[in-house]
């Protein structure tokens, strides 16, 4: 259980930075028009709020510590 919460609380951590240093990504399709069975479509890449990334860094390293001072 220890060493689950500090692998976890490692890649919380991980994943937090990558996504506040600006590398984390994801793509958002708009329909801008339909007639019939023809589709126009956009698709746009779009970041990841960097709230996400610092909530990560936090609930991380929380798991961290929480498994290093966890007693047997």
């Amino acid at each position: 259980m220890r060493i689950g919460l500090i692998i976890v609380g490692i890649v919380l951590l991980g994943l937090g930075l990558w996504v506040v240093l600006g590398n984390a990504h994801y793509n958002h399709t708009d329909t801008k028009a339909q007639f019939g069975p023809v589709k126009i479509e956009a698709t746009t890449q779009k970041a990841v709020p960097a709230p996400v990334g610092y909530a990560g860094i936090v609930i991380g390293g929380a798991l961290i510590l929480a498994g290093a001072m966890k007693k047997r």
